[in-house]
């Protein structure tokens, strides 16, 4: 019986180690751009649900230091609709001063069904007087229901549940350094990986070791 209740324990907890989904959050890749360049940023949006596809995701522009344009890369079965609005704060261009700032960005009529992701690629001009850009972003799913990723926190303070998209913004030296960093936070999440595939093997192992033991003929 004892025998049984370790074995029944090692299944338990191999079946949880698997079960274990990936967390996830709507992401903007890459996390950080050079301040006034030409960027093309690829926003990332895992559906999270079980049960529905996400059907919308609107992408919030900020109105501290407002995008006069923005363009964007066709998405196979998406229709991609830009707003415009009128700006406080006069917007330095190419083509001279203008009033008018890109609001939001919706994407509708796809489908990310569960477990998958999609990426929007969009391409604007950064403001040069900005140290980040915060896009927030509301996520539908064919449920009706709406996740609003908008939570913003202090620095150093703990990750909200639905954070909002931040693109820090860094200076030409900023960004040079920046990259054996991405190096690092790599080889980390490579070895973060590792370390989960090493524990539930272990588990597996524990189990396969059980299973031979309870199998084991008994000594009269």
């Amino acid at each position: 019986m004892f025998k049984r209740s370790i074995f029944a324990g090692l299944v338990a907890a191999a079946v949880v180690l698997l079960a274990t989904p990936a967390f996830a959050h709507v992401t903007i890749d890459p996390e950080q751009a050079p301040k006034g360049s030409d960027a093309v940023l690829a926003f990332n949006v895992p559906n999270e649900m079980d049960n529905a596809n996400t059907t919308q995701i609107v992408f919030v522009f900020p109105t501290d230091h407002p995008i006069a344009d923005a363009s964007t890369e066709a998405v196979p079965g998406w229709t991609v609709k830009i707003d415009k609005a009128a700006s406080t704060t006069p917007i330095s261009t190419d083509s001279g001063t203008v009033n008018e700032r890109a609001s939001q960005i919706t994407w509708s009529g796809g489908s990310i069904p569960p477990g998958q992701f999609q990426q929007f690629r969009v391409a604007l001009g950064l403001p040069a007087n900005a140290d980040s850009l915060t896009f927030k972003a509301l996520q539908t799913y064919s449920n009706g229901q709406i996740v609003r990723w908008i939570e913003t926190s202090a620095p150093g303070g703990a990750e909200p549940e639905h954070p909002a998209p931040v693109l820090k913004l860094t200076s030409s030296s900023e960004t040079a350094t920046a990259a054996p960093a991405s190096s690092s936070s790599s080889n980390d999440n490579d070895s973060n990986a590792l370390a989960i595939v090493a524990i539930v093997v272990g588990g597996l192992a524990l189990i396969v070791g059980a299973i031979a033991l309870l199998r084991r003929p008994r000594v009269s």
